[in-house]
């Protein structure tokens, strides 16, 4: 079970450096084909509407979407404090803190400094953990700059 459990909390530290590293091939290697991703636009505590996006189906939809928008910035994503949970010898679900910082490259001095929670599954697929789906649901949102 330690070896199960830490071999998700190695995919999470590879999504966070390959995202950041705009790794495009090892950020896609962290998902799985048919991944579900929400991504909430706005700060969702204290009763605040989400306004959750829709969703995005599918790793090869998701990963260039996402590498696309941050194709000129600089930025930062930490994940830490996980509580992980085997659901069978093949699955799994996981909440983990974040913190991002993205510095975009538009001349403008745009920044987003936000926190938050990944709320994720997993699946083992051939001898690999993947992420299934993920909700990012966010606490703190700070986006400054430009105009």
């Amino acid at each position: 079970m330690a070896d199960e459990l830490e071999a998700i909390r190695q995919l999470k530290a590879r999504y966070c450096r390959f995202l950041d590293a705009k790794d495009a091939d090892g950020w896609r290697s962290v998902f799985s084909d048919d991944v579900v991703v929400k991504l909430d636009m706005a700060v969702t505590t204290g009763g605040a509407d989400p306004m959750t996006a829709p969703p995005v189906e599918g790793a090869d939809n998701f990963v260039p979407m996402v590498l696309a928008s941050l194709e000129n910035a600089a930025t930062m994503h930490h994940c830490h404090t996980p509580e992980i949970t085997l659901t069978s010898p093949v699955t799994a679900t996981g909440i983990w803190a974040m913190e991002d910082w993205i510095i975009f490259g538009n001349g403008n001095g745009n920044e987003l400094h936000g926190a938050g929670h990944y709320h994720e599954t997993y699946e083992k697929q051939d001898g690999s953990w993947r992420i299934k789906s993920l909700h990012l649901s966010r606490t703190i949102l700070r986006v400054t700059g430009g105009s």
